[in-house]
């Protein structure tokens, strides 16, 4: 699937009838050329009849060398300058192997005349008749846009009206001219409309934009800004070839948590001075206090933007693929060489590598990854502060390359051999809804993600990471929710311990209705750790459970943030019932679909 342009077609028809104004590429070799091909018909050969009936004849292609070839101008023409009743709304037209695409617009001339004249422009782009539907979806919108601006140029200064003739008397001129002795010597008029047509140069510009980045920028008549994106090739700089679809980025943005970071694929700096002046000032906040260290929640606390902003302007910087979505950076995060990665000593990424990181090989710093391994482990606690920053900085690097993915704990109940009963026999979540989620939709609120990652006399250097997952005491925040509500986790009420202290049970006995959810079998199993006749801790495994977090479909951070737990609580608990509780390790679902080897 090539998302490349064949094609960028300009077409007007007026009063005047219709014409070809502009087409790029227009200087392409035709198939004949190299044809004559290789081999020359027999002239006493026969035609058989009977092998055409049965043969269907070759479809014929109008693609050679990436370029759209076999149709003339007037063709174009006829074909393109629809009728007023398909104006204003999408025109698409496949013709053999190619597909055309486009947004014919109606725009109201005015200016320097009595009598108002209607022009229909049409700016078509051809592609493969194999292109995604998204694709198709995204050259209709850039279509649409220039058309718009096109609009918008003609009702303040009648700038349509002076291409339009400045186009057509181009073509009249070369016309006019006499024909050359030699017939490879022909003029074409698009050379001469180049020369005297800005509108013919930004069109030029922004088909050379769309085959070298997939980014558009262009400012018709110098006054309206056209900016676009496609997202099927700018997702392609550390793999050719992988196309991310659009539906991919959304589908990634449904799955950000407020836990999720941001990390900038290009530099700050450059991405500042590479924004246009009218852009959203929360979008250059959100840039300067920027940092991988920082999830989206500490971000929206930091540069004073509600939650929902940031998320905007994190899915706005995920499509123009300047930043991608990460785990923040912490000393327990554990990483891993990405499947697709590449080892070659040849690669350009280990020349790129050496020129940020003079006197490290890249092939090193991947081998110390070739096992799953966190930050804290590639450390040495003798040289802290010596490979502490410039590990974090290699990190950084080699996840904007793609080199490495984070892996994440899920877990499972395990109680038995054939595994947890069915949903239907476990209580469901309160109102049913969600593990960490409330009745609207939306997550609960959390306490500060920004903990210390390190030992008490790291957390107070300035290199120390920070993140929701690492060790130590919560926020003050957090501690006030817990005080203030230290029954609100129970599953049994205090009425129910007082009558169950009255029955004469000891201290430290398992109520039964903790596990009144399960089965026999489970709870036999459960009841053999030595952890369980602990009421805290029990209570604690039965909430995760009951509240689905034991299924493997949510990690280890996730469950820190939706249930407000440190993350030497949720260990201590995953090592106390390590009979019954299995845990695996494997990238997150809302990262995973920008690899290239992620499964569906």
């Amino acid at each position: 699937m090539e998302p490349n342009p064949l094609s960028v077609i300009l077409v007007k028809s007026d009063s005047k009838g219709d014409r070809l104004l502009f087409r790029y590429p227009y200087a392409a070799e035709t198939k004949s050329e190299c044809g004559q091909q290789t081999r020359r018909k027999n002239p006493y050969s026969l035609t058989v009849t009977e092998d055409l009936l049965q043969s269907p004849p070759p479809q014929t292609s109008n693609i050679y060398k990436g370029r759209l070839t076999g149709f003339s101008d007037e063709v174009l023409s006829t074909l393109f300058a629809v009728t007023k009743d398909l104006c204003e709304q999408k025109f698409e037209l496949k013709v053999n192997d190619v597909r055309f695409v486009g947004h014919p617009t109606l725009l109201t001339s005015s200016f320097n005349e009595e009598n108002p004249s209607i022009i229909l422009m049409n700016i078509v782009f051809a592609l493969r008749a194999t292109a995604s539907h998204s694709i198709v979806k995204c050259y209709y919108d850039l279509s649409k846009r220039l058309g718009v601006a096109l609009r918008r140029e003609e009702i303040r200064c009648g700038y349509v009206s002076k291409e339009t003739k400045i186009l057509v008397t181009a073509h009249d001129e070369v016309a006019a001219r006499p024909e050359p002795e030699v017939q490879d010597d022909v003029p074409s008029p698009f050379d001469l409309v180049l020369e005297r047509s800005p509108l013919a140069r930004d069109l030029r510009s922004l088909y050379d934009s769309l085959i070298s980045t997939g980014l558009v920028h262009v400012r018709i008549n110098g006054w309206i800004e056209v900016s676009f994106c496609l997202p099927q090739k700018v997702h392609q700089f550390h793999k050719k070839g992988f196309i991310i679809e659009p539906e991919t980025i959304q589908k990634c943005l449904q799955s950000l948590r407020p836990y999720h970071g941001l990390l900038l694929l290009v530099d700050s700096a450059e991405l500042l001075d590479d924004l246009p002046l009218d852009a959203s000032p929360a979008l250059v906040r959100l840039i300067k206090m920027y940092s991988p260290l920082k999830s989206l929640q500490t971000l929206a606390a930091d540069t004073d933007l509600t939650l929902s902003q940031v998320f905007q302007l994190t899915g706005h910087l995920l499509y123009w693929a300047k930043a991608t979505v990460i785990y923040p950076l912490c000393e327990n995060n554990v990483y891993v060489i990405a499947p697709d990665a590449p080892t070659s000593i040849y690669s350009p990424l280990v020349e790129k590598f050496s020129e940020h990181f003079p006197g490290v090989h890249l092939l090193q710093i991947m081998s110390d990854f070739s096992l799953p391994a966190s930050i804290g482990q590639k450390i040495n606690p003798l040289q802290y502060s010596q490979q502490h920053s410039q590990l974090v900085q290699m990190v950084v690097w080699m996840l904007q390359h793609r080199l490495l993915l984070q892996l994440h704990t899920y877990v499972y109940f395990m109680p038995t051999a054939n595994g947890p009963s069915g949903p239907q026999e476990r209580p469901r979540s309160s109102h049913g809804l969600q593990p960490g989620s409330t009745r609207d939709g939306s997550y609960q609120s959390t306490p500060d993600e920004q903990l210390s990652v390190g030992t008490a006399n790291r957390a107070a250097s300035d290199t120390s990471l920070s993140s929701g997952t690492s060790d130590g005491a919560a926020s003050p925040r957090a501690r006030g929710r817990t005080a203030a509500a230290p029954q609100s986790s129970s599953l049994v009420s205090t009425d129910n311990e007082a009558s169950l202290a009255e029955d004469g049970r000891r201290p430290g006995a398992v109520p039964e209705e903790l596990l009144a959810g399960f089965s026999e079998e489970e709870r036999a199993a459960v009841l053999r750790i030595p952890a369980a006749t602990v009421p805290e801790d029990l209570r604690l495994l039965v909430r995760l459970d009951r509240q689905g977090y034991l299924r493997g479909c949510h990690h280890v951070e996730e469950i820190m943030y939706a249930e407000n737990l440190r993350r030497s609580q949720l260990l201590q608990l995953l090592d106390k019932f390590r009979d019954v509780l299995i845990t695996c390790q494997t990238e997150d679902p809302a990262v995973a679909m920008f690899y290239s080897h992620s499964y569906p």
